[in-house]
């Protein structure tokens, strides 16, 4: 019996669930040439929802990476080759790759390392693409290259790379912040990993040179062929939106053309609750937030309005209402506008509204905030008074049907009782879908925000 051949895998980039078609490649965590375990982080990839590890299916000798930093690659499109590090079977191999194709079905977080699959997502349908490959700007027809053509001395410094360990991806994302070549790190943890501290000195020998190295890389990556115009200007730069940006430019394309939105707003004397909210924290402990205080306003409100945390049916046949209010928060990151959701907020104190808002704020702006987190809301709140502004045209977040605005609560003149006062003032706007209720609806829920607000000892009892 003859012995068996060395076999080499192609690893796809598999369904990311959620109705995610494609991934941009972030940056590569392994190089050709190296050795891998399966389970183990080969590459950092952008979705629309957040940044994540991808985990190879395959043990074995990385012989071929498809795309660079800045790629998109689609569902179904080759991510990197693997060939066996030792002749193995075929039908080892086989049972290898279906235990890990039954991992995936199942929705084991092991699929996509710091996803959030759950066990719905089993359930659904599997989505294919209406193309696969990776697009960096050829025609979709264009073949896809086994392995991106390197110079004589990247190759050299390729084969150099060994294998490395990083046990914490805290630490490779410390590496990757910092400019740092993984590859390139002296480890001197107990089992051969690099450590917080392996990093942080790389940092300092390699401070100038590799932030300059980083520079170049990214304006090499964005600057435009000579010659590049448009209405009559030199074009600077060209960047390719990034999967994120393009999820919410789609769904708020959507929002605009399906909801005939109306807006109705009012300014409000938040001085009492301002004076309140500074009695209200805790020894040795922090005041609960101005927005924490505002959504429990607004999940009480919506009690008596219940029309303004609806959904409509698909066909806007069909009004759905619900037993309760999942919240949506708006929160601006520097990867863009994200709106996790707190789940049943109407059951949750002001010191739980409080503990869950800057929860979702760390991990929001954190850049691990999980696809299953940002769905399902019935009912939005914004408050981009923390940008800032006094006010915002906001745009209904698809399906809800209402979004409530707050802007920054300053000192300004007020007149009370004839005279006038400093006061703690903020604007408050609410846009509405003007299918499901008219604008006496919607004003009857804002002036009981109002109310609330400028008398929030009315009702503490209660909040």
């Amino acid at each position: 019996m003859s012995a068996p051949s060395t076999t080499t895998h192609v690893f796809r980039l598999p369904d990311l669930g959620e109705g995610l078609t494609e991934a941009g490649l972030v940056q590569w965590l392994v190089a050709v040439g190296d050795t891998i375990a399966t389970d183990q982080p080969i590459a950092e990839v952008e979705t629309a929802k957040s940044v994540v590890e991808l985990p190879s299916p395959f043990a074995g000798i990385v012989t071929a990476l498809h795309g660079e930093a800045g790629d998109t690659i689609d569902v179904g499109a080759p991510v990197l080759e693997v060939a066996d590090a030792a002749p193995t079977s075929t039908a080892q191999n086989e049972v290898e790759h279906e235990a890990y194709r039954e991992e995936e079905r199942a929705g084991s977080g092991n699929v996509l390392i710091g996803y959030g699959t759950t066990e719905s997502r089993s359930k659904g349908r599997r989505r294919r693409p209406a193309a696969a490959g990776i697009r960096s700007g050829a025609t979709p027809s264009a073949p896809v290259p086994a392995a991106p053509t390197e110079p004589a001395a990247d190759r050299t410094l390729a084969a150099d790379r060994r294998p490395v360990a990083v046990r914490s991806p805290l630490v490779r994302r410390l590496a990757r912040d910092l400019g740092l070549d993984v590859h390139l790190i002296a480890a001197t943890g107990a089992d051969g990993a690099i450590t917080r501290a392996d990093v942080l000195r790389a940092a300092v020998d390699n401070a100038v040179d590799g932030a300059a190295a980083h520079q170049r890389d990214a304006a090499a990556r964005t600057l435009p062929p000579p010659g590049d115009t448009l209405d009559g200007l030199t074009v600077h730069a060209r960047e390719r939106m990034s999967p994120l940006r393009r999820a919410v430019s789609a769904k708020l394309s959507r929002s605009r053309s399906e909801i005939p939105e109306a807006t109705v707003w009012v300014d409000v004397d938040a001085t009492e609750l301002w004076t309140l909210r500074a009695q209200m924290a805790p020894v040795d402990g922090k005041a609960p937030s101005v927005t924490a205080l505002i959504a429990r306003f607004v999940l009480l409100a919506l009690e008596e309005y219940p029309v303004l945390a609806s959904r409509l049916s698909d066909d806007g046949e069909e009004l759905i209402s619900f037993d309760g209010v999942n919240l949506g928060v708006a929160a601006d990151t520097e990867r863009g506008l994200m709106v996790p959701v707190i789940p049943s907020a109407h059951t949750l104190t002001i010191e739980q509204l409080d503990v869950s808002l800057r929860e979702l704020a760390a991990t929001a702006r954190s850049g691990s905030m999980p696809p299953d987190r940002l769905r399902g809301s019935t009912f939005t709140l914004n408050n981009y008074g923390g940008l800032g502004v006094d006010g915002s045209a906001a745009i209904i977040n698809h399906p809800d049907v209402a979004i409530l605005g707050i802007g920054r609560i300053i000192e300004r003149p007020w007149v009370v009782d004839g005279a006038i006062v400093a006061r703690r003032i903020a604007q408050l706007s609410l846009v509405f879908d003007h299918r499901v209720c008219d604008g006496g609806y919607a004003a009857g829920f804002l002036r009981r925000v109002t109310d609330l607000i400028e008398h929030p000892l009315r009702v503490f009892g209660r909040i």
